[in-house]
């Protein structure tokens, strides 16, 4: 079974940089990428079966990982009905976005007094990469950059409970975008990102702090009521891990 992850490491980000690299720890990882790239749509049915098969562990694993993303928030697990991703109402978004914004003022704050000088370096890598992801065309690479923009932020905060809500209400945020945003579906501008680094970086909380209410006013702006986007398809979403099917009809993890 750990011969069939290591490969699906190699295709997560956060899967590399995951904790402590235990199977379950690996699907935790990748199923938080999918809701971040906004690949996972609001209401999906996240079965055990499928996931396992998908994933090459069992549903206790999948059980675990599911937990784990229950307790942040982005999934919603329903007794004898299984789990679906979350599909926030529009109650919700707004407590969402409201617990954003004083968690983001904090960070910001925590930031310009902690921040040190390779943190801003990476935060800057981060933006170039997000840059370049949106710049060919990969928006959901994008979006996932943009909101680990904001983890790695909070990080550069130094406050664990921070870190720990922050990463809650990044993908509880992707959720509400997948599910809510209008137009042209626009991504979080870079540009805002590469201004507060600036403005981090001058040590300068009172601009920093500007910047950032002004960036969640942008995301906010762009949200209505009426859209849902993503898809609920476990295998389509997932289907950069598997191999091709063998003779015997199972599906191998890659």
């Amino acid at each position: 079974m750990n011969d069939q992850l290591q490969p699906l490491k190699k295709h997560s980000r956060t899967a590399k940089s995951g904790r402590s690299g235990t199977q379950d720890d690996v699907v935790y990882a990748h199923i938080f990428e999918a809701i971040l790239e906004q690949r996972l749509a609001p209401g999906t049915k996240l079965s055990e079966e499928a996931l396992g098969e998908i994933f090459g562990v069992s549903r206790t694993i999948i059980r675990r990982a599911l937990s784990r993303l229950a307790h942040e928030g982005v999934v919603l697990l329903r007794p004898n009905r299984g789990a679906v991703v979350a599909s926030p109402s529009v109650e919700e978004a707004r407590q969402v976005f409201f617990a954003r914004r004083l968690v983001e003022k904090a960070i910001t704050e925590l930031a310009v007094e902690h921040a040190t000088a390779e943190q801003l370096s990476e935060l800057r890598q981060m933006v170039s990469d997000e840059r370049d992801s949106f710049s060919k065309g990969d928006r959901g690479a994008g979006i996932r950059l943009s909101g680990e923009f904001h983890l790695k932020l909070a990080e550069a905060a130094k406050n664990a409970p921070l870190i720990s809500f922050q990463r809650s209400l990044v993908s509880q945020t992707s959720l509400i975008i997948a599910q809510y945003e209008s137009g042209n579906r626009s991504h979080c501008s870079y540009d805002e990102h590469t201004q507060l680094i600036d403005a981090i970086e001058a040590r300068d909380a009172t601009l920093a702090v500007s910047l950032m209410m002004h960036h969640m006013d942008h995301i906010d702006s762009k949200l209505n009521l009426d859209e849902d986007s993503a898809s609920d398809d476990l295998h389509a979403v997932f289907s950069h891990l598997m191999l091709p099917k063998k003779k015997a009809g199972r599906s191998t993890a890659v």
